[in-house]
C-alpha cells in the first residue's frame, strides 16, 4: 500500500510540473506581449517548428485567459488551427476554428472573423470540400476589398488558385487567379505567402508544359523560403524540382533534388525531436522531482530514495527508448523512400524515353501531313491568284478593278497567312526569313483597308485612317509581314467591335539619315480585354473568355502571330484595354528610304532592259508540265497572252517524250504528279539534253534545303501561287540567256 500510495503522489507530482509553465509570469500580462508571443508561433509553424509554436500558443492562451481578453483567446485558437493544419491534422484545426469564429462572432471581431474564414477555406480545400472552402474565401474576400487589403486579397487570390489548378476544367481560372495574386502581393514583404505564389506559378508552368518557366518560379520560391528559414516550403519546392528534372529526363538531377528535400525533411524531424526532449526535460527535470521527493521524505525517507532512482531511470529509459524508437523509423522510411525514388526514377526514365519515341513518330507523321496539306492548298489558291491576273488583264471597269486589286491583295495575304499557320513553329524559333524591297506603305495601308472594308460595314463599324504626310512615300521593309500584322490587329478590332469606330494612325517619330521609325497605332471603341486576361492574350490558342469566344468566334492565333511578327522584325506590341471601354495596340518599326537603292537599281535596269522585257517570250516554244487541268489553263493563257507557244504535257512521262520529239526554248516542271514526279522527269530529261532551262514551277513548301532541286537538274524554282512579275523576271531571264549561247 505504501509503495501504491507514493507512486500515486510522484504521479501528481508529474501532472502538476507537466501542466504548469513556470515561464508564464505572476505579473499582470498585457495584451502587446500576448500578441507577441502570436506573431511568434506563426513565424514557428512558418518553419515547422511545431513543438515550438506549441509552447508560444499555451502560454498566449493562458494569458488571454488571465486578464479575459476573448479577442486573443480566439485567435490563438485560429492560429492553433493553421498549426493542425500545416501538420495534416484537419479535424482538430476546424474544432479549433469553429471554437474561434463562435467567439469572435460574439464580440463582433471582423478582423479575426475573416481570418478565420481564409484559414477555414484552406483546411476544407484540404478535405476536398472546395465548393464550401470557396464559400469561406469569398467570404474574407468581401471584407477585405472594403478595407483595401493587398496583401490579404493576395492570400485569398492565391488559395482560389490551390482550389483551381490540379482539375483541368477549371485551371485555366487558375491561372487567372495566380496573376491576379501577383498583381496584389505587389511591393509586399511577405516572403511566404510569395514562396507559395511562386511555387504555384510553377505548378502552373508545369501543366503548361513550360519547363523553363516552371524551373525560374520555383527557384523563386526556394529563394524565398530559405532567406525566411521556412522549412516546409524548402522540402516542397525541392520535391517540385525533382518532378521538373524527371519530365526533363534528368534522373541524377532529380534524384539531387529529392537527396536535398530527404535532408531538409530529416532536419524538420530533429528539430521537432530536440525541442520534444527538451520539453520532457524541463517537465519531469530532476529539480520538479526532486521537490516531490522532499515532500515525500517526511514519511519515509529511504523508501522516497529507492522510489526517485527507479522512477527517475525509468522516465530516463522510456525517453531514451522513444528517442531511439523514432529515429529507428526516421530511418527505415527514409530508406524505403530512397528505394522507392530510385525505382519510380527508373519506372520514370523507361516511360520518358518511351515517350519520346512516340512524340518523335507524332512529329514525323505531322511533317508528312503539313507537307500535303501545303500542296492541296496552294493548288486551289494558284487558280485564285491566276484568274485574278487574267481578268485584271482583260480591261475590267473601274469598279470591277478595285475589286479585283482587293481578291489579289487577299490572296496573297492568305497565302503568307496559310505559310505561318502551317510553320508556326518555325516562325517562334526565328526561322523565318525577313524579305525586304522598297513599298508604298500607305498603298499597303489602303489595300488592307479596302480589303476589310465589307468586315467592319457588316458590324456596322468605321474606319478612320490618319496618315503622316512627312512619311517618306517609298520605304525599304517586308510588306508582306506588315500587311499580316495590320490586317491580324483589324481583323481583331472588327470583330470585338460592333456599331463603333476604330482608328488607324501612322506617325513618323523619328528620322536619321535613311532610318525612320514610325509608330503605329489601332484604337477601338469594342469589347475590351480584362486586366487578368492582358498578358495571355498574347498567347497561342488564347481568347478574352468563354463567353467572347461563343460570341466572336475565331481562333486566339491572330494576336500570337502578330506578336512573333513584331519580335522578328525587332519590335514589341503594347495594349491598353479597359473591359467593355475598348483597346488600343501600339508599336514601332524601323524602316529605311530607298534613294541609294533605287540608283543602284535603275543603273543595273539600263544595262539588262533590252533583254528582260517580255518582248523576249514571243513566238518563243515552253512546254508546260501540269497534271492539274486549272492550273494548266491559267499558265497557259499568261503564257500566250504575251505570244508565247505553249505545249503541255499532264504528266512527267509525257514530259520526255515531248522533249525528245520536239525543240523547246524552257520547260516549267510541276514536282507533284502521277506516275514519275517533275524531279524524276528532270534528272532522265538531263541524260539527252544539258542546255534545256527548265524552271520548277511547284505547290510544295520549300524548306531550307533547296540543294535537292538544283542537284537533280533544275535550273531555278518558282513556287505557287507566285507573283506575275517574279514569274516573267525568271523566264525571261533564263530565255535572254539561252539566246546568247545559240
Amino acid at each position: 500500500m505504501k509503495n501504491l500510495k507514493l507512486f500515486f503522489l510522484l504521479f501528481c507530482s508529474l501532472v502538476h510540473f507537466g501542466f504548469q509553465d513556470p515561464t508564464i509570469s505572476e505579473t499582470e500580462p498585457k495584451p502587446e506581449q500576448i500578441k507577441q508571443l502570436l506573431s511568434e508561433a506563426e513565424t514557428s509553424i512558418d518553419m515547422m517548428l511545431f513543438d515550438k509554436a506549441q509552447n508560444q500558443l499555451n502560454k498566449s492562451l493562458e494569458l488571454a485567459k488571465r486578464i479575459n481578453h476573448k479577442r486573443y483567446i480566439a485567435l490563438s485558437s485560429s492560429i492553433l488551427a493553421r498549426m493542425y493544419s500545416v501538420r495534416h491534422e484537419y479535424d482538430k484545426g476546424i474544432t479549433q476554428l469553429e471554437r474561434a469564429i463562435s467567439i469572435q462572432r460574439d464580440i463582433d471581431d471582423k478582423a479575426g472573423l475573416n481570418y478565420s474564414y481564409v484559414m477555414y477555406g484552406k483546411i476544407l480545400n484540404s478535405k476536398n470540400e472546395k465548393v464550401r472552402a470557396l464559400k469561406y474565401l469569398d467570404l474574407a474576400k468581401q471584407y477585405y476589398e472594403e478595407q483595401e487589403n493587398s496583401e490579404q486579397l493576395g492570400i485569398i487570390a492565391l488559395n482560389k488558385a490551390i482550389i483551381y489548378i490540379y482539375d483541368e476544367k477549371t485551371r485555366q481560372r487558375a491561372i487567372s487567379e495566380l496573376n491576379n495574386a501577383e498583381i496584389y502581393f505587389e511591393g509586399s514583404n511577405n516572403k511566404y505567402e510569395l514562396s507559395r505564389l511562386h511555387y504555384y506559378l510553377a505548378r502552373s508552368y508545369i501543366f503548361q508544359e513550360d519547363l523553363k518557366k516552371a524551373e525560374q518560379a520555383a527557384q523563386g520560391a526556394l529563394a524565398l523560403a530559405n532567406q525566411g528559414g521556412y522549412t516546409g516550403m524548402t522540402m516542397y519546392t525541392y520535391g517540385l524540382l525533382s518532378e521538373i528534372e524527371e519530365m526533363r529526363n534528368k534522373p541524377s538531377a532529380a534524384l539531387s533534388y529529392l537527396k536535398q528535400m530527404n535532408n531538409v525533411r530529416d532536419s524538420v524531424f530533429t528539430a521537432n525531436k530536440e525541442a520534444l526532449a527538451t520539453e520532457a526535460n524541463a517537465r519531469f527535470g530532476v529539480d520538479a522531482l526532486k521537490n516531490t521527493l522532499d515532500e515525500l521524505t517526511i514519511q519515509n525517507a529511504e523508501q522516497e530514495r529507492t522510489l526517485k532512482v527507479n522512477k527517475l531511470t525509468t522516465i530516463l529509459s522510456v525517453a531514451l527508448i522513444t528517442i531511439l524508437s523514432l529515429l529507428t523509423l526516421s530511418l527505415y522510411k527514409n530508406n524505403n523512400l530512397r528505394a522507392r525514388a530510385n525505382e519510380l526514377l527508373q519506372k520514370k526514365n523507361s516511360e520518358l524515353i518511351l515517350a519520346k519515341e512516340n512524340a518523335e513518330k507524332a512529329s514525323l507523321a505531322k511533317a508528312q501531313f503539313l507537307t500535303t496539306i501545303t500542296h492541296e492548298l496552294r493548288t486551289p489558291l494558284y487558280a485564285v491568284t491566276g484568274l485574278t491576273h487574267l481578268l485584271l488583264e482583260e480591261s475590267p471597269t473601274e469598279s470591277q478593278k478595285e475589286h479585283l486589286n482587293s481578291l489579289k491583295f487577299s490572296g496573297e495575304y492568305l497565302l503568307s497567312l496559310i505559310n505561318n499557320i502551317l510553320d508556326l513553329n518555325k516562325l517562334e524559333a526565328n526561322k523565318v526569313e525577313i524579305v525586304t524591297s522598297t513599298f508604298d506603305l500607305k498603298k499597303r495601308l489602303s489595300d488592307v483597308l479596302i480589303a476589310l472594308k465589307n468586315s467592319a460595314d457588316e458590324k456596322n463599324t468605321e474606319l478612320h485612317f490618319d496618315y503622316d504626310k512627312s512619311i517618306p512615300e517609298k520605304l525599304i521593309g517586308d510588306p508582306l509581314k506588315i500587311s499580316q500584322i495590320l490586317i491580324n490587329l483589324l481583323g481583331n478590332s472588327i470583330k470585338f467591335t460592333e456599331d463603333g469606330d476604330i482608328w488607324i494612325s501612322v506617325k513618323k517619330t523619328k528620322q536619321e539619315d535613311k532610318k525612320v521609325s514610325l509608330l503605329f497605332e489601332i484604337k477601338d471603341n469594342g469589347e475590351g480585354i480584362g486586366k487578368e486576361k492582358q498578358k495571355a492574350i498574347f498567347d497561342n490558342f488564347t481568347q478574352g473568355s468563354t463567353q467572347i469566344n461563343r460570341k466572336f468566334g475565331g481562333t486566339g492565333l491572330g494576336l500570337s502571330i502578330v506578336k512573333n511578327l513584331l519580335s522578328l522584325l525587332g519590335s514589341e506590341i503594347e495594349l491598353e484595354s479597359e473591359l467593355g471601354e475598348g483597346s488600343k495596340f501600339t508599336f514601332e518599326l524601323e524602316f529605311e528610304t530607298p534613294e541609294a537603292e533605287i540608283k543602284k537599281a535603275t543603273v543595273a535596269a539600263k544595262i539588262d532592259e533590252s533583254k528582260l522585257t517580255n518582248d523576249i517570250m514571243h513566238n518563243k516554244h515552253i512546254l508546260v508540265v501540269e497534271d492539274n487541268k486549272i492550273n494548266q489553263m491559267i499558265t497557259r493563257k499568261i503564257l500566250e497572252k504575251n505570244k508565247v507557244v505553249c505545249d503541255v504535257a499532264d504528266n512527267g512521262t509525257i514530259a520526255i517524250e515531248k522533249v525528245q520529239n520536239n525543240n523547246f526554248d524552257l520547260i516549267l516542271m510541276d514536282i507533284h504528279m502521277p506516275g514519275i514526279s517533275g524531279i524524276e522527269a528532270t534528272v532522265e530529261i538531263r541524260k539527252f539534253d544539258e542546255d534545256i532551262p527548265i524552271i520548277a514551277l511547284t505547290a510544295v513548301t520549300l524548306d531550307d534545303n533547296l540543294d535537292e532541286f538544283y542537284l537533280n537538274g533544275f535550273n531555278d524554282i518558282i513556287p505557287k501561287p507566285y507573283k506575275t512579275e517574279e514569274f516573267f523576271h525568271k523566264i525571261n531571264k533564263y530565255l535572254a540567256a539561252r539566246e546568247t549561247t545559240v
